[in-house]
């Protein structure tokens, strides 16, 4: 996923300022694609440059008033087109397991202490996921935009499981290792 789709996506959504933008990925997008602020104003200008977006025309033009943006029809045929177009999976690439084969080499030291404090950190995440699903997701929320954006949560879900249930089996692992480095 590119920082621009990701813009295009929350815009479509609803025309946002920057800032207005900026908490919205705060609070959805960035669970799974994250950006800086700076990165998001950046992008707003390249966009707009581009001709993807536009800046909402203003009552009173003020200095230091906050712009608002939507999508104009190029930046939604961007956005169609990146859709539909084929991507291959991106390869996993975590440190913690690098420096889990790295410690098999240099010793454990401080290794277990961190899989135990990634494992409070994939605990709390997946909590919040499921109350954000609670919340936003009743059963009788069906519409089909809704059950897309339910997938992308279900993902976050999973992905929280599955590293939830591999550092207990890891930590595991960890306990039935002979002492020492």
């Amino acid at each position: 996923m590119s920082l621009p789709h990701a813009i295009l996506t929350a815009l479509l959504e609803k025309p946002s300022s920057g800032l207005e933008l900026t908490r919205r990925f705060d609070k959805s997008i960035g669970y799974f694609w994250s950006a800086t602020h700076q990165q998001i104003y950046r992008e707003l200008g390249r966009l707009e440059a581009d001709g993807l977006i536009r800046a909402l025309p203003t009552q009173a033009p003020a200095r230091g008033q906050k712009k608002s943006y939507e999508v104009l029809p190029a930046g939604r045929a961007e956005l169609a087109r990146w859709t539909a177009a084929a991507q291959d999976p991106k390869p996993l690439r975590d440190t913690l397991l690098l420096r889990l084969r790295a410690a098999a080499v240099v010793g454990r030291a401080g290794v277990e202490s961190d899989l135990r404090r990634h494992l409070e950190l994939h605990r709390r995440q997946l909590a919040e996921y499921r109350e954000i699903e609670k919340r936003d997701f009743p059963p009788d929320r069906d519409a089909p935009e809704d059950r897309l954006r339910h997938l992308v949560l279900r993902a976050g879900i999973d992905l929280e499981t599955f590293w939830t249930q591999w550092l207990t089996h890891a930590l595991a692992e960890f306990a039935e290792l002979p002492e020492g480095d």
